[in-house]
């Protein structure tokens, strides 16, 4: 028998980004759930259909939020939503500088509220996801794998506050971007993680990149490529599938 209705908002929009892939995937893994009533909005200005949800999805970049648009979903995780945070939700990105790709601070809030902000990545390129806490059943039984996506180079506002399930090891130069040197930084980066704030939580995860021929318009009009990085892994797919639990408050 199923349960009560559950009222779910996913977010997908911005730029660079095949959204229209990403939000077909995420809307058939969201019908897997009957009680989902599910509504999709193209930015976080409508914060009345969120706020009025029990779950927030987002799969955005360079979606920048009004001042009034984060105050509102933060209170909204503060008195329990649970929001599940993908890939560029805490990217800002400036194209065309003279130093590169441009990671402006624009929204401390958010950025505080979702416990990082992106900063590069260096090119696409094959690199191991570990298991940073293997008890924890969002990830038990998920083993270490190889990904080819965007490797998430992200500022990060109390990491001491987030609760790390999975994480990447790598050091070198971010080419493209302003800020490129990560050569003494710290060699782990954390690629999915769990962030409690008040009585709400987030969980973000930093996979998933994907791209088309269309999605760099106005930069490129023809992009040559079809990017589909993690959305290619099985595993990814499986941790999709236990955020969305997670989000409906299920512990397994």
């Amino acid at each position: 028998m199923s349960g009560p209705r559950i009222d779910v908002t996913l977010v997908a929009g911005g730029k660079y980004h095949d959204i229209d892939f990403a939000r077909r995937e995420l809307l058939t893994l969201l019908a897997e759930h009957d009680e989902f009533r599910v509504r999709v909005q193209p930015d976080y200005e409508d914060t009345a259909g969120i706020t009025q949800s029990s779950i927030l999805v987002s799969y955005t970049c360079d979606v920048r939020p009004s001042e009034g648009a984060q105050k509102a979903i933060r209170a909204w995780v503060e008195g329990g939503g649970r929001w599940v945070a993908l890939h560029g939700t805490n990217a800002a990105l400036t194209l065309g500088g003279p130093n590169g790709v441009e990671s402006p601070r624009v929204f401390p809030l958010w950025a505080e509220t979702l416990g990082s902000q992106f900063v590069a990545h260096p090119p696409i390129q094959p690199y191991r996801v570990e298991i940073t806490d293997p008890k924890h059943w969002l990830v038990a039984g998920v083993e270490p794998f190889d990904t080819d996506d965007e490797l998430y180079l992200s500022e990060y506002a109390d990491r001491s506050a987030l609760q790390p399930l999975l994480h990447t090891t790598w050091q070198g130069e971010a080419v493209g971007f302003a800020e490129a040197d990560w050569t003494t930084a710290d060699a782990q980066h954390l690629v999915m993680y769990l962030r409690d704030l008040g009585n709400g939580s987030i969980l973000y995860n930093t996979l998933g990149h994907c791209r088309g021929h269309y999605d760099m318009a106005p930069i490129l009009d023809y992009y040559p490529r079809i990017e589909r990085c993690s959305w290619e892994k099985p595993a990814y797919y499986e941790l999709l599938r236990r955020s969305l639990r997670w989000a409906r408050g299920l512990d397994a």
